[in-house]
């Protein structure tokens, strides 16, 4: 079994998401008492939101580069970037280190396609629905189409996330204002959502969309136990 690196605390509360999941996968792949190798680096995320906050993005770039060469200095054999947000470093994350890195975007567009879908609502940060880094990798390298929310809807689905869940803040509320924006992405031509923040799963589940749903936190966990276990 190969060990993941996972570069966490983007925020803790989905890191904790990302190691069960893993564990638990290996488990039922390989069951007796068998569980992941997994190497953590674990950082604050209150320094990597000050330099989202203010475009420091070049400093955020350094933080976890560090964080990606400890993890392959420690013996990690694949990274992971426990944050969609944060792949709009991967370039410079992922030439910093000579292990693969497994891009959750990359992930995420395998599960779409083989669920036959093109069009795809996106839900996340601010960042990941607007900046092309995300929304063009899709496009361009799988010919998947995205759909975001506008205006006051994109401001809420960013809000809760930093405001809310990023807090380990769980409101009833939220969740309902969440499934409204999920339909009118549906009724814009949407045919699933992408969960495209990792604390996103910790409110919004199958059952709470009206059309299928994509839980990047589960489908990068699940790329990097393939990896460690091909």
């Amino acid at each position: 079994m190969k060990t993941i690196g996972l570069i966490g605390g983007m925020s803790w509360e989905s890191s904790v998401e990302y190691y069960r999941i893993m564990n638990e996968l290996v488990r039922e792949r390989m069951g007796s008492h068998h569980s992941a190798k997994i190497l953590m680096n674990s950082i604050d995320f209150s320094e990597i939101e000050q330099c989202q906050g203010s475009g420091m993005w070049e400093c955020a770039t350094g933080i976890l580069t560090d964080a990606a060469q400890s993890l392959e200095r420690g013996g990690a054999d694949c990274l992971l970037i426990g944050a969609n947000t944060m792949h709009k470093l991967y370039g410079p994350i992922s030439e910093s280190v000579s292990i693969p890195t497994i891009h959750i975007a990359d992930a995420t567009a395998k599960a779409i396609q083989t669920a036959g879908m093109d069009t795809v609502g996106l839900l996340g940060t601010k960042y990941t629905m607007v900046d092309d880094f995300y929304r063009k990798r899709l496009k361009d390298q799988h010919g998947i189409e995205t759909i975001i929310p506008k205006g006051k809807g994109l401001k809420a689905v960013h809000e809760i996330i930093y405001n809310e869940l990023t807090m380990g803040i769980i409101r009833d509320e939220s969740r309902e204002r969440y499934r409204e924006i999920i339909d009118l992405l549906r009724d814009q031509g949407a045919q699933g959502i992408i969960l495209g923040c990792t604390e996103i799963p910790l409110l919004i589940s199958q059952e709470h969309s009206s059309i299928p749903v994509f839980d990047t936190t589960r489908i990068h966990s699940e790329a990097a136990v393939d990896f460690a276990l091909e």
